[in-house]
Order: structure tokens, then C-alpha cells, then sequence
């Protein structure tokens, strides 16, 4: 397993370096108000489909959320791009012993209040429309470990072009309460609905 590295000159480069990506590729970055916690971590979850999501909810945490980013992302994808653990990166292998390692970090990290812990439950790209958000069942290990430690914060991310030669990303994010800690099944569903609602909002825009 890859654990994050601590260098503040670095991560400082990266934070400025995705910044201007985000500024440069984009022409928007809209994300609704949202009160969270403070005495309480976040558990980050979030639909998969693309290349930025990382560096998009990491901003998104930087504007909004206010917590110490971590990731949980491929082992593989640490290795090639080597900036991403000094940006929160951890890695896990899908299938392996390593895996427990990784799950019991994540849940170790969700009980400092400080922190954010982004996972993607789907594991894989899936298309940004897709109607059913798939859940990995490794969550759950991370759920319970960390019960009552942490709030999750749902987030669904759309781009589109419309009119503009750039895109607008729109980040749709919702806090629930800590009530589905053991029920994969039940998260799953309260995440289902609001990905649901918040395509519905996307799509209902007119310009």
C-alpha cells in the first residue's frame, strides 16, 4: 500500500497547479452551499466518470467542504502519477491482501474530525448519465469500522458544454446523516437518489 507523503512545498506547487487546470479547462465550477459538522470527519462519496474527479472534489473540498483531502484511488494510477500522494492519495489494490490495509486506513483517518475521506463506491468509470450507481462491498468495511466518527456528504458531478466552448462542471452535494453504518444496501439507495434528483436538476437546465 502507498500512504500519502507530507511536503508542504510540494503540495503547495500541486494545489496552485490544479487550480489553474480546473481554470483553464473550464468554464465554470458551480457547487451548491452545504453546513456540515466541523466535530465530525467526512466520508466523501461520489459518482466515477472521468479523469478529473479527483482533481475536481479535491477543489470542491478546498471551496467548500474545508477538511484535510485524502483519496482512496488504483494502486497503479499513485505510481504513475507521482504528485498524487502528496495531494491525500492512498492506493488500494482491488482483490488482495493489501485491500484491508487500505479500508482500515481510511476508517483510521475518519476518526480525526479533520478529515476527508473521498472514495468512489462505483471502483470503476462508468458514464456520467448512467441511471444505476453501482456500490463496491468493501465500503462497508470502512462504514463500520468508522461508525458514528463521521458524516457522509454525497457528491454527483456533471459536465456539459451547452453554448460554450468550455465546459461547466456542476457538483451537486448533499449531507446525510450517519444512519446506514452495516447496510451497504441502504447507503447505496439514500446515494441513488440523490444522484438521481441532482441528473434530474442537470438536465432541467435551460440556457
Amino acid at each position: 500500500m502507498i500512504y500519502p507523503k507530507n511536503n508542504p512545498l510540494i503540495h503547495r506547487f500541486f494545489h496552485h497547479y490544479i487550480g489553474h487546470l480546473i481554470k483553464s479547462n473550464f468554464k465554470a465550477f458551480n457547487f451548491n452551499a452545504l453546513e456540515i459538522d466541523k466535530d465530525k470527519s467526512i466520508l466523501l462519496l461520489a459518482n466515477h466518470f472521468g479523469w478529473w474527479d479527483g482533481f475536481l472534489l479535491y477543489w470542491l473540498n478546498y471551496k467548500l467542504l474545508k477538511k484535510k483531502f485524502h483519496i482512496m484511488i488504483l494502486e497503479d494510477t499513485v505510481k504513475r502519477v507521482f504528485f498524487l500522494k502528496y495531494m491525500g492519495a492512498f492506493s488500494v489494490v482491488k482483490n488482495s491482501r493489501s485491500m484491508i490495509e487500505s479500508l482500515n486506513y481510511a476508517s483510521e483517518l475518519l476518526q480525526d474530525p479533520q478529515n476527508l475521506v473521498l472514495v468512489f463506491p462505483q471502483a470503476r468509470l462508468y458514464s456520467n448519465f448512467v441511471d444505476d450507481i453501482h456500490f463496491e462491498r468493501g465500503l462497508l468495511k470502512i462504514i463500520k469500522q468508522a461508525a458514528g466518527k463521521f458524516q457522509y456528504v454525497f457528491a454527483a458531478t456533471f459536465i456539459e458544454y451547452f453554448q460554450h466552448k468550455k465546459p461547466t462542471i456542476n457538483v451537486y452535494v448533499q449531507k446525510h446523516p450517519d444512519t446506514a453504518a452495516g447496510n451497504i444496501d441502504e447507503l447505496k439507495e439514500m446515494f441513488q437518489q440523490h444522484y438521481e434528483s441532482a441528473k434530474l436538476l442537470q438536465t432541467q437546465i435551460v440556457l
